[in-house]
C-alpha cells in the first residue's frame, strides 16, 4: 500500500473533510468532485501542507501523520509550474536536486536523463520565457523525476493549458508513471481526463473523499451525487 488515511478528518473554520482510503503502489487515480469539495485539500493532506484534526497518514508503508512537507515520499505539481526565470531549463529540473546547483556527476546525468525522458533535451539551455506553456510544465514534471520520489500529486497541473497540449501532457504522465511506477493522484476539473488515463477515480463531495473505484464503475454509476455532479456533460 502506498497511500492510507486511516479515518482522517481535515477542519478549518465551518469546512470539515473526512478521509478513510487506500490508494495501491503505482496506482494512476483522479481526483473529481465539485468546485470547493476538498480535491485539493485531500492533496494538501497527503503532501503535509495541512493537518488532519483526526486521524493518520501512511506513505510508503511508514506513518507519515506528524511528518514535515520536504520529508515525505512526495513532489506536488500544481497548476502554477513554479520555473525560475532567469534559469535556464536544464538548472530548473537540477533544482530538484541542490538549490545550491551543486551536483554531482551522477546528479548531472539524471537530469540530462529526466529533460531526455519529458522531450526537453534539445531545450536544455532555454529560458522559461522562450518556452510554451506545456514546455513549461514538462520542466515540473522532469524536476519529479529526478527527486525520485514514489508519490506524485497534480493539482490542476494542466488546468491552463489547451485541450491538446492538455491532452499531450496526460499522455505524458499516464507513460512516465508506466515507466517509473509512480503513485499518481490528478486532481482535474475535466472528466474527460479521467477517463483517458486514471485506473480508478476519488470522488470528494459533500464533506467526504470517498474511497477509489474503477473509472469505468465510477462513469457508469448511478449514484444520485455522482449523476449530479457529471451533470450535462454525459
Amino acid at each position: 500500500m502506498m497511500i492510507r488515511i486511516d479515518k482522517g478528518l481535515y477542519r478549518h473554520g465551518d469546512f470539515t473533510l473526512s478521509m478513510d482510503l487506500e490508494v495501491q503502489r503505482s496506482a494512476l487515480v483522479a481526483v473529481l468532485g465539485p468546485s470547493g469539495s476538498g480535491k485539493s485539500t485531500l492533496l494538501n493532506v497527503i503532501a503535509g501542507f495541512e493537518p488532519l484534526a483526526r486521524g493518520r497518514i501512511i506513505l510508503n508503508n511508514a506513518d507519515a501523520t506528524k511528518t514535515p512537507p520536504a520529508e515525505r515520499p512526495v513532489t506536488a505539481v500544481f497548476q502554477d509550474h513554479n520555473s525560475f526565470a532567469h534559469l535556464d531549463a536544464w538548472s530548473n529540473v537540477a533544482l530538484g536536486l541542490s538549490p545550491a546547483l551543486n551536483l554531482t556527476d551522477a546528479q548531472k546525468k539524471a537530469v540530462d536523463r529526466a529533460l531526455d525522458l519529458v522531450g526537453l533535451a534539445s531545450l536544455a539551455k532555454r529560458l522559461p520565457g522562450e518556452m510554451s506553456g506545456g514546455e513549461r510544465q514538462r520542466i515540473a514534471i522532469a524536476r519529479v523525476l529526478v527527486r525520485k520520489r514514489p508519490i506524485l500529486l497534480l493539482d490542476e497541473a494542466f488546468a491552463a493549458l489547451g485541450p491538446a497540449l492538455r491532452r499531450e501532457m496526460l499522455r505524458l504522465v499516464k507513460a512516465l508513471h508506466a515507466s517509473e511506477g509512480l503513485t499518481t493522484l490528478l486532481v482535474t476539473h475535466q472528466p474527460e481526463d479521467a477517463q483517458s488515463v486514471a485506473e480508478r477515480v476519488i470522488f470528494v463531495d459533500k464533506g467526504t473523499v470517498h474511497a477509489p473505484i474503477e473509472t469505468k464503475k465510477f462513469f457508469a454509476s448511478h449514484d444520485k451525487d455522482i449523476r449530479a455532479y457529471l451533470g450535462a456533460w454525459t
